[in-house]
């Protein structure tokens, strides 16, 4: 700061005098000289790669609080309704644990920050999940898979009655693998709807287990082992999540979760 009102002082001060030109010269001189032998100290390349890393962790807090108010904005009131629940849940048995341990007002022990961050985790592929089943679900109820079965057994009727006209054969067969192809796709969406719907209710156990066992079970490495077993089961369920973005597109890419225990969700839920 003193660098920035010296330097423009002086350069002021020069062109006030008679001969500008020399001291000009040796203010510019002077400041490169400071500049200089400010940057070859490795304290202050220090300070600027921090100062540069806090911005990034900044930026990555900022777009992850947002992804979460979109997703949380566009879901349904049943849906956020349901999140909400389970996110106070949380909230609740963290607390209880919280003044089970007798720490009211005193910092998070380390077992206790790596359960917040597992639900964290948790939670945002809870979110993820319930957007995924909205999206399927829309498509299933736009979808009128017996329009799709009767458009499909005319064309292959209409078939068997136009032997002989290759022309009239050609388009047929290829109306024949368009509808085809279209029961299939409602038939695996079907499959994934259900998936999901089944993966929602086991991963809102294992949140509900989590949190009650850091309530039941004060031991941190006790902890630590459930959290490490619940994050390996839900690498399946991520892998799940991405197959499912080319007809949900809800989440264009893997991302950190972001807080959500702590997180505005009155602000989320408002959008």
């Amino acid at each position: 700061r003193w660098n920035l009102l010296l330097f423009p002082a002086a350069v002021a001060f020069a062109a006030l005098m008679p001969r500008p030109d020399a001291l000009l010269a040796l203010v510019v001189a002077g400041e490169l000289a400071y500049l200089a032998g400010l940057v070859s100290q490795a304290r202050f390349r220090a300070a600027i790669d921090a100062a540069v890393h806090q911005q990034g962790k900044q930026t990555v807090v900022a777009r992850s609080q947002r992804s979460l108010e979109e997703i949380v904005g566009a879901l349904p009131a049943d849906f956020q309704h349901r999140f909400a629940q389970l996110r106070a849940r949380c909230l609740e048995m963290r607390a209880i644990a919280h003044g089970v341990r007798g720490r009211a007002g005193a910092g998070a022990a380390p077992g206790e920050d790596l359960t917040a961050g597992a639900l964290d985790r948790l939670l945002w592929v809870f979110l993820r999940l319930l957007a995924s089943q909205q999206a399927l679900e829309r498509f299933l109820y736009r979808t009128d898979v017996n329009d799709i079965r009767a458009r499909l057994e005319e064309a292959r009727a209409r078939l068997g009655a136009a032997a002989g006209d290759e022309r009239m054969t050609r388009s047929l067969q290829d109306s024949i693998a368009v509808q085809e192809m279209r029961l299939d796709n409602y038939e695996k969406a079907r499959q994934n709807a259900e998936f999901v719907r089944v993966e929602l209710d086991r991963i809102e156990a294992k949140i509900q287990a989590l949190t009650e066992a850091s309530v039941n079970r004060q031991d941190p490495d006790f902890l630590t082992s459930q959290i490490d077993s619940v994050t390996d089961n839900m690498r399946s369920t991520e892998a799940a999540i991405t197959e499912l973005q080319q007809l949900t597109g809800v989440v264009e890419e893997m991302q950190e979760p972001p807080a959500i225990l702590d997180a505005p969700w009155g602000k989320a839920v408002q959008r």
